[in-house]
C-alpha cells in the first residue's frame, strides 16, 4: 500500500463519526418515512448507514473483500427491519449515504471518488440480494402454507386455525366458494392460473398433488378484482364459467367443479363432491368439460358415494315428497313410461296437459327438468335412492 493511500485511510478513520452524524441528519431531512419510524427502527436504519460507512473504509483498504464487506452492511440490521422498509426505501437510504460520503470525501482525490462509485454499486447489488432472498423465503413459506390449507380442505380436517391460515395467505375471496379438480403437469403455470382467476373476478388457492390439480375458488369484491374484469355493478360470473376460463391450465381428462358452498371454511364439502366426480366422470360418455359434480350424481351414487346419495335425496326426493305425493307419483310414472306424456296420462287417468303441468311444477320445486335425457336419469336415481332410504321399496303406484 502506497503512502498516499495510507494517509487517505487515516483521514477517513478520523472523519467516520462526522460522516455518521451528517448521514443521520440528511436522512431526517430528506426521507419522510425515516422520520415517522419508531425510535427502535430509526436506530436500526441508522446502524445500517453507519455500518455502510465503516465497511466502505474497510473495502477501500482491501477491495478484494467486496463479497463479504458489501453483504455485511445488512447483517447488523434486525430481521424485522426487512419487513418494515421496502427495497425502494433501502435504495433511497443507500443513495443518501453515498451522497453524503461523496460530498465530504470525493473532493479529496479522484481515487476516492471512483472508489465510492464502485462500492455504492456493490452495496446496491447486496441490498437487492438480501431482499431477493427474503422474498424467496417468503414465497416458499406461502407455498407450503397454501398446500397445507388446500390439503386441509380436501381431507375435511379443518380446525380453528384454518381461517387464520387463509388470512395469512392474503385471501381476498368473500362469501361463496367452490372447488375445481382436474389433472395437470408438474410444470403448470400457477401464476397464469391466478391471473386468469383474477380477471374473472375470483381469488384462488392452488394445490398440486402429483398429477392432481386442485383450485379453491372464491369470488372477490369487484373493486379488488382486475379492472379488465366484469364491469362495475354486473352480476358475478357463475363458478362454472370461471372454471371454463381456467380449463386451459389443466391437462386433458375430467375436470369437475364441486357445488357452491357458503364460505371457504365449508369448502371441504365441495372438495369431496369434486373428487368423487373426477373418479367417475369418464363413465358419462358425453360429459362436458368442466362438469358440475352434481351432474354426476347417478354415477357417484352407483360408485358408493354417500354424499351423492344424500344430495339426491335431500335436493330432489324429499322436496317433492314434502310438496305433493301427486307430483312424486307423476314423475315416477313419466320416467317409467319412457318420458311419454300420453302413456303417463293413460296410467294416471288424466289429460296429457295435466301431466305437462305437473312436470312443470316438478321443475319449479326442485330445479331439474324431467324432459331432458340426462336430467331424467338424475331424477330417476333420486327417486330410487329416496324410496330405498325411506321405505325400503318403491311406492305403490295406486297410492
Amino acid at each position: 500500500m502506497d503512502r498516499a493511500k495510507e494517509q487517505e485511510l487515516a483521514w477517513l478513520r478520523t472523519i467516520t463519526g462526522e460522516l455518521s452524524t451528517l448521514t443521520l441528519a440528511r436522512l431526517d431531512e430528506t426521507l419522510p418515512w425515516y422520520g415517522s419510524m419508531p425510535p427502535s427502527r430509526r436506530s436500526a436504519v441508522g446502524l445500517v448507514a453507519q455500518t455502510g460507512i465503516t465497511s466502505f473504509i474497510q473495502w477501500y483498504e482491501d477491495p478484494s473483500s467486496t463479497p463479504w464487506i458489501a453483504s455485511d452492511v445488512f447483517s447488523a440490521a434486525p430481521r424485522e427491519l426487512l419487513r418494515s422498509i421496502s427495497l425502494q426505501e433501502t435504495l433511497q437510504l443507500i443513495r443518501v449515504v453515498v451522497t453524503v460520503v461523496e460530498e465530504r470525501v470525493g473532493p479529496r482525490s479522484e481515487a476516492l471518488r471512483e472508489a465510492i462509485m464502485h462500492y455504492s454499486r456493490d452495496v446496491a447489488f447486496a441490498a437487492a440480494d438480501v431482499y431477493a432472498r427474503a422474498a424467496e423465503a417468503r414465497g416458499l413459506w406461502d407455498a407450503r402454507l397454501e398446500a397445507l390449507v388446500v390439503d386441509s380442505i380436501l381431507t375435511g380436517e379443518s380446525d380453528d386455525e384454518l381461517p387464520s391460515r387463509i388470512a395469512a395467505l392474503g385471501w381476498h375471496g368473500e362469501g361463496e366458494a367452490a372447488v375445481l379438480v382436474g389433472s395437470a403437469e408438474r410444470s403448470v403455470d400457477v401464476d397464469q392460473l391466478r391471473r386468469s382467476a383474477r380477471h374473472a373476478g375470483a381469488d384462488v388457492l392452488i394445490g398440486l398433488q402429483g398429477t392432481r390439480l386442485v383450485l379453491v375458488l372464491g369470488r372477490v369484491d369487484p373493486a379488488q378484482s382486475d379492472p379488465s374484469s366484469a364491469s362495475q355493478g354486473a352480476d358475478p360470473l357463475p363458478f362454472i364459467e370461471i372454471a371454463a376460463r381456467l380449463a386451459d391450465g389443466f391437462s386433458d381428462g375430467p375436470l369437475v367443479l364441486g357445488p357452491t358452498v357458503a364460505n371457504l371454511v365449508d369448502a371441504s364439502r365441495s372438495a369431496r363432491a369434486a373428487l368423487a366426480g373426477v373418479a367417475v366422470a369418464r363413465s358419462w360418455r358425453k360429459a362436458p368439460r368442466p362438469v358440475l359434480a352434481d351432474d354426476l350424481l347417478p354415477e357417484r351414487a352407483l360408485a358408493g358415494d354417500g354424499l351423492a346419495r344424500r344430495t339426491l335425496i335431500e335436493q330432489i326426493y324429499e322436496p317433492l315428497a314434502a310438496h305433493s305425493g301427486e307430483l312424486l307419483e307423476t314423475l315416477w310414472c313419466y320416467l317409467d313410461n319412457g318420458r311419454s306424456l300420453e302413456a303417463t296420462a293413460r296410467e294416471l287417468f288424466v289429460h296429457p296437459n295435466t301431466v305437462r303441468y305437473r312436470l312443470k311444477k316438478v321443475s319449479d320445486v326442485i330445479g331439474w327438468n324431467a324432459t331432458g335425457a340426462r336430467e331424467a336419469l338424475i331424477l330417476q336415481s333420486a327417486l330410487i335412492a329416496g324410496s330405498i332410504a325411506q321405505h325400503g321399496r318403491r311406492p305403490n303406484a295406486t297410492k
